[in-house]
């Protein structure tokens, strides 16, 4: 945290930008909406006698038991169509969301050196820490931006060979979120 004036100023809002990227994870489960529970035992109504048909590519004890079973005017459904098991959707790394994802990391980390650039050269101050470190010269620097921009896709693609894939895309945003912020951060205060 810098101070300037009477107010403290927190650059890193890495914990707002995480909670946002988290929000959309609570909206994606799935609630199984049933107007009537289904009787486990039905009594048949008399002359309705229909054997309940089985499913295609469901054998052994399954259509045994829809064999047995005697339908009534109750619906009864299989517990494998209620239950969707999702499988991991196989990606290639440079695909096209990645390719875009690793540009605009690429465009707002050279969008970040210029104005951190010329904050600095009108005697500004370098907040992060780690950047500090390299803004003593203009090489220095633009080697921190491009080393940033490296470790993104480097990262991404461990989190892509050991099969974390919403962690992979997940990377990308949390440092597109704090290049952002440290974008509009040096333009507000210059």
């Amino acid at each position: 945290m810098a101070k300037s004036g009477n107010r403290i100023v927190a650059p890193n809002s890495l914990v707002v930008i995480l909670m946002i990227l988290a929000q959309p994870a609570l909206l994606m489960g799935q609630q199984l909406a049933v107007s009537t529970p289904p009787e486990i035992f039905a009594k048949p109504t008399p002359g309705s006698a229909e054997i309940q048909p089985t499913l295609a590519g469901y054998a052994g004890a399954t259509a045994e038991r829809n064999a047995l079973v005697i339908s009534s005017n109750v619906r009864t459904v299989s517990p494998a169509i209620l239950v969707m098991i999702p499988t991991p959707v196989e990606h290639r790394f440079w695909d096209r969301q990645n390719r875009m994802l690793f540009v605009v990391n690429g465009a707002l980390a050279a969008a970040d050196f210029f104005t951190t650039r010329r904050n600095l050269a009108h005697d500004g101050n370098e907040l992060n820490p780690v950047t500090r470190v390299f803004s003593g010269s203009t090489p220095a620097l633009a080697a921190n931006f491009a080393l940033e921009t490296g470790g993104v896709v480097g990262v991404s693609y461990w989190f892509h060979k050991t099969g974390h894939h919403k962690l992979e895309r997940m990377t990308s945003y949390v440092n597109l979120g704090g290049s952002a912020f440290a974008v509009s951060y040096g333009l507000a205060h210059r």
